[in-house]
């Protein structure tokens, strides 16, 4: 019996614990400002970066051209065009890096690539996905100003 009511007890307890109302902290201006839908969410396109078809380029050349292609990146990210990039660690599968696009079609994404001299230049090759993710991701090139000791 003790048991019993100890096992009752349980279930109140976790039952109240699981009916409690999450307090709603929508921004509407927030969402409003970041074009996020009903759900907090946007599309965007995302970018995997791979090795290229030229394996030819010097140091030197290739060297430029990945000074060219960060440039870009800084470029792009001020515009807020460029959401998040990043290079991959060393892999088996030839995968470079990431962007993620701030626009809604892989035909304005692919325009986006074009400045790229690295991709120009067939170092890096592009591939495009349409992406749907938080609104919130836009926010991330305000906040690693904030922590990044060094510009890259």
């Amino acid at each position: 019996m003790k048991n019993f009511i100890f096992f009752l007890a349980f279930l109140f307890f976790n039952t109240v614990g699981f009916s409690q109302e999450t307090k709603v902290t929508y921004d509407e201006s927030l969402a409003k400002s970041l074009n996020a839908d009903e759900y907090g969410m946007k599309k965007y396109v995302f970018c995997l970066l791979k090795s290229g078809s030229n394996t030819t380029a010097s140091k030197e050349e290739t060297k430029k051209l990945f000074e060219g292609h960060m440039a870009n990146i800084n470029k792009l990210a001020e515009e807020g065009k460029l959401v998040v990039a990043g290079p991959f660690m060393k892999n088996d599968r030839n995968y470079r890096g990431i962007y993620v696009f701030n626009v809604e079609t892989v035909e304005e994404a692919k325009k986006l690539v074009e400045t790229d001299p690295a991709i120009k230049a067939n170092l890096l090759e592009a591939e495009l996905t349409p992406w749907y993710c938080t609104a919130a991701l836009q926010e991330t090139v305000k906040i690693h100003d904030k922590i990044a000791k060094t510009k890259m």
